[in-house]
């Protein structure tokens, strides 16, 4: 019997063999956390066109290195979508968390921000410096209306998806309405289209004291949306209102922006647009048009517009403070929704919510770019070029990058050529675009 123990005792590991195999470990480790930041860092280096950069996640990361099933990636992009912040960062996050746990997802999600941050301050420093000079304006005369173009076809894109039974319409038509017509934020709009997602959009009908509360609480939230403008009147007199050159409102307003608002980074701009240009006056449309236009022209996630929002308002220190808060509830609420990812996605009322929130956002949007369109679109020359824009989108399928070149170099021609040159100049221009 004391044979046959000795011979059923495993075999003990030597402390060198042991020392071995942990330190193949915390390479294998350091390895992948290696590779998290190689392949995100490039992405956030090189990917443009908004959601867009998603669908090359996909290809990247899940079709050419499987990082993650096709499965696990689309539970990851609906968990991004579902939650408040920038999504492409999230899906970067999520994605990272899947490759190295907890510090992988860190270091990924910084690692796809950090390019797209020192590219956007590069530009916003050019720009306030050339801003002034005729060829700077005309590039951003011309970037004007292909932005608004870029924006307008992914807001239809994203509407076809977000608004496919007649509640989800009707809840996006009133959000809309209520953007245009009534004083309630964007914030109280889309917790309002929450409340009505849970009555009207769970797939189980909704029982009778569920209607009821969320009835009440529709009710209470409409009401405060009301009473309090008035009530922050005294507020504001006594400073309430953010001052943009003091570096800490500064941050708890885009901390606000990055906590607050579902449907990624074009729900952000509007958010930002809203408040930054129509209630706080820190931006004029055309300034705020300027940095749509330097957004698209930097890779990587949208939202980077924060820097340069932050840079306008308080220089280089303002553009670091309004990119990390902005981004800050992004890492935060992935790294700490992750570890219950599973339990998170079988809530069936929170997945009710947020497609409530989904066809709203559309409608905030709509009404954002409407609000836009005047500044980007000045005279005629700029409607023919968003007319060629959506054209080139929806015929030719080019990108955005191309028509973005295009865009500046008709806006320089514009200032300095006669106008029949420069439809000539578009023809040769949507020509080699469309090659």
């Amino acid at each position: 019997m004391g044979i046959l123990a000795r011979v059923a005792e495993p075999p003990q590991m030597s402390s060198k063999a042991r020392g071995a195999d942990m330190t193949g470990t915390r390479t294998t480790v350091a390895g992948s956390w290696k590779e998290i930041a190689a392949s995100l860092f490039k992405l956030g280096a090189t990917s443009y066109g908004g959601p867009a950069i998603m669908g090359i996640m996909q290809a990247e990361l899940q079709e050419k290195r499987r990082w993650v099933s096709k499965e696990r990636f689309l539970e990851g992009l609906a968990v991004a979508n579902m939650l408040p912040g920038a999504t492409a960062t999230q899906l970067g996050i999520f994605l990272g968390y899947a490759r190295g746990g907890w510090v992988g997802g860190l270091l990924g999600g910084v690692c796809f921000v950090l390019p797209a941050f020192v590219i956007m301050l590069g530009l916003t420093i050019a720009y306030a410096g050339l801003s002034v000079t005729p060829v700077a304006r005309g590039a951003l005369y011309g970037l004007g209306p292909v932005v608004l173009g870029l924006y307008a076809v992914a807001v239809y894109r994203l509407g076809r998806a977000a608004a496919t039974t007649v509640p989800e319409m009707v809840i996006g038509l009133l959000a809309a309405a209520a953007a245009i017509g009534t004083s309630l934020g964007v914030v109280v709009i889309l917790v309002l289209a929450g409340i009505a997602g849970l009555v009207l959009l769970q797939p189980v009908r909704p029982r009778a004291l569920w209607v009821s509360l969320s009835c009440v609480l529709f009710a209470a939230i409409l009401t405060a949306a009301w009473w309090l403008p008035m009530s922050l009147s005294l507020f504001a007199a006594r400073g309430g209102i953010p001052d943009p050159r003091n570096l800490w409102d500064l941050g708890i307003y885009f901390l606000k922006v990055g906590a607050f608002t579902i449907g990624g980074g074009l729900a952000m701009i509007a958010f930002i647009q809203d408040q930054v240009v129509g209630q706080y006056g820190w931006l004029t449309a055309r300034e705020f048009i300027d940095g749509l236009a330097l957004g698209q022209l930097t890779p990587g996630p949208v939202l980077m517009i924060a820097a340069y929002v932050g840079y306008k308002a308080a220089g280089p220190a303002g553009a670091a403070v309004a990119g990390g808060a902005a981004f800050l509830p992004s890492f935060v609420i992935m790294l700490g929704v992750l570890p219950i990812l599973d339990r998170v996605r079988k809530l069936a009322w929170v997945r009710a919510v947020m497609k409530g929130m989904a066809p709203a956002v559309i409608g905030v949007l709509a009404v954002s770019l409407i609000r836009l369109a005047p500044a980007a679109l000045p005279d005629a020359i700029a409607v023919a070029i968003l007319a060629a824009t959506l054209l080139a989108l929806a015929v030719f399928q080019i990108g955005a990058f191309r028509l973005m070149i295009a865009g500046a170099v008709l806006g320089v021609l514009r200032s300095s050529l006669p106008a029949m040159r420069v439809v000539r100049a578009a023809r040769h221009l949507l020509t080699w675009t469309a090659a």
